[in-house]
């Protein structure tokens, strides 16, 4: 679908009345002159803002630039007075303003008047990789009319929205031909990451993007009910021009997922019968270029948009136009997913509002209780009806290996495995009473802490042999560098043990709403935790040493005073590999002995099951 001849270049899309009145002004004879000093006429009102896209303007051939985002935002306050803000929420690195537009049909436009009216409101953020482009250009057109009441009547009388166009502001502006070849247009687009080449859409948790940290500010401030992100998406070439995949999918305190996936139905009904070809799943192939290998319907852990809004108890709803169709049918796509969601939430603001309020009550209530962390598809999968292309697969001279043809002109069925019946993978249970980090780490857990709108405490005084559960970990790995971090991946688990709290250690209560949230950041076997992500990498590296020929006398004196460390020892020489191994041997004593370093491995987050605090 391309968008209609009203949404093409030369067309003046919004108040046609009041542009007809202007019109007949100017076709009908000048006034007389009002008698006055000057002899001069009043000056002509001036023109309503143009609230045109370079998108409209060249038949969504191209996007504008950074420049008309910063023109429309003001340009909309100008022309809807007291139903559309423009909104600075943050700066970039580059200097960069970063803006959103709040509308709102009876001026229901910052956040305390959201809070007091209980109003929900409705998210939906463009250019997260500023190279896909479609949300920004869609999403203007589509608040356009829900101001003018083209589209969803009601649905702003009922929520307010909120419209990001660019969240990767700088990426944006690194703009050129080119950026995306598995992309049919604009003819120029921005970058995927930002600049300082960080992927905003892997920050959620670890929150170090100051882009990022300044979205978090806007999500605590506003608190949608409903966070929409506009991507495009790679991968095969195939009919189905857009996946819309709704969070969350699994089980969640409240029973949120059942307002998710009732979300999700009402959605896929909506664009199919506007004329796409919606997937309920990202397209993704379990093994790259083979549809035979089936689709995994795994929801992803909340590093990404849309599982980080449902670890805060809200919806998330991630959509991914797909790059093989042209941008004005991507845009449109967009559109027509934002018209079906306000139509939605026209006819049921307050259903999302009361679904996530159960869901902060569940959360609220999760000690003592089991949280799947992660989940994974089950081996059980059944036939889905893909629309994809013929294609072919054929020996490269090229690359040596395997090259995958698809052939557009002739669109055929594909027999897809879908692996999309779920099952818990890391189960945990949540702590009685909440978490302890210690004083050393205090500021910089807090700061993150605040970000994620998460409540907690400072101990006033220290708490001297207090009952903890700890995780020393057992063995640790380091991955490459990813996202400018060193991932830690853990084996071990939490131990009762006692420990000395230093005066302003923090406390992270368990009851309170976000504590689903909770759990993902301090749970350190989370993939998306800050020791997941390697913020406390230093709690596993030695400091001190025994040198080999100080060990070698040690260990003599601990075998003539102890028969039971002897009897240890000889029992794992009968192990080959540590016999061989001179180093094990010493490390074996250095481990037992009274210099060791008890606190390597330790992870320095505890579990309670009572409050610290006095």
């Amino acid at each position: 679908m391309i968008p209609p001849r009203a949404a093409l270049p030369g067309r003046v899309l919004r108040r046609g009345t009041a542009l007809i009145s202007l019109i007949t002004a100017c076709q009908a004879p000048a006034p007389a002159t009002p008698a006055g000093a000057s002899g001069r006429a009043p000056a002509p009102p001036a023109p309503p803002p143009s609230l045109v896209t370079e998108a409209e303007r060249t038949g969504f051939q191209r996007t504008g630039r950074y420049a008309e985002v910063e023109r429309l935002c003001r340009a909309f306050e100008q022309a809807y007075p007291g139903r559309a803000r423009c909104v600075r929420f943050g700066t970039t690195p580059e200097g960069r303003p970063m803006l959103a537009i709040a509308a709102s049909a009876d001026g229901v436009l910052d956040p305390a008047a959201t809070r007091a009216k209980r109003r929900p409101v409705i998210l939906f953020q463009g250019g997260i990789h500023a190279g896909e482009i479609d949300g920004k250009d869609g999403g203007f057109w589509a608040l356009r009319e829900l101001l003018d009441g083209a589209m969803a009547r009601g649905a702003l009388s009922a929520a307010t929205a909120i419209f990001v166009p660019v969240f990767n502001v700088d990426g944006h502006e690194r703009f050129r031909r080119n950026q995306r070849p598995n992309q049919r247009g604009p003819e120029e687009m921005g970058f995927r990451t930002t600049a300082q080449n960080l992927n905003l859409n892997r920050d959620y948790m670890k929150a170090e993007a100051p882009e990022m940290r300044a979205m978090l500010a806007l999500l605590d401030a506003w608190d949608p009910v409903v966070q929409v992100d506009l991507h495009t998406t790679d991968g095969a070439k195939f009919q189905h021009d857009v996946a819309v995949i709704v969070e969350p999918s699994t089980p969640h305190p409240g029973g949120l997922d059942a307002e998710a996936r009732g979300l999700s139905e009402a959605l896929q009904a909506r664009l199919s019968a506007l004329g796409h070809l919606p997937l309920p799943f990202y397209p993704s192939f379990r093994e790259d270029d083979d549809p035979a290998s089936g689709i995994s319907a795994t929801p992803g852990s909340p590093r990404y948009s849309q599982s980080y809004s449902a670890a805060r108890n809200r919806i998330g709803v991630l959509v991914e136009t797909h790059s093989w169709a042209t941008h004005p049918a991507r845009v449109r796509a967009v559109h027509d997913l934002l018209a079906a969601l306000f139509e939605r939430v026209a006819a049921g603001a307050g259903a999302l509002r009361a679904a996530v309020d159960r869901a902060d009550a569940g959360g609220a209530r999760l000690a003592g209780a089991p949280f799947a962390l992660t989940h994974r598809a089950s081996p059980v999968s059944r036939v889905f009806p893909f629309r994809g292309f013929a294609y072919e697969k054929r020996p490269s001279e090229i690359s040596g290996g395997t090259w995958t043809r698809y052939d557009e002109a002739r669109p055929e069925i594909w027999r897809v495995p879908l692996f999309d019946q779920l099952e818990p993978g890391l189960t945990v249970t949540a702590p009685a009473a909440g978490y302890v980090v210690p004083a050393a780490h205090a500021a910089w857990v807090a700061d993150k802490l605040r970000l994620h709108g998460v409540r907690y405490q400072l101990l006033p005084e220290a708490r001297p042999g207090f009952a903890v559960e700890a995780f020393r970990s057992d063995a640790v790995s380091f991955e490459p560098s990813f996202e400018g971090r060193t991932p830690a991946k853990l084996q071990g688990a939490f131990r009762p043990e006692q420990h000395d709290l230093p005066s302003g250690s923090l406390f992270v209560p368990i009851a309170q709403p976000r504590a689903p949230l909770v759990l993902h950041l301090l749970e350190p076997l989370a993939p998306d935790s800050l020791v997941a992500w390697g913020f406390f990498n230093a709690a596993f590296e030695r400091k001190e040493y025994m040198e080999a020929y100080v060990a070698e006398e040690e260990a003599r004196r601990m075998l003539a005073a102890d028969p039971a460390l002897r009897a240890e020892f000889e029992a794992r020489l009968r192990d080959p590999a540590f016999a061989k191994d001179s180093r094990a041997r010493l490390d074996f004593f250095y481990r037992r002995h009274p210099s060791w370093d008890e606190r390597v491995n330790l992870v320095p987050v505890f579990r309670v099951a009572a409050s610290p605090l006095p």
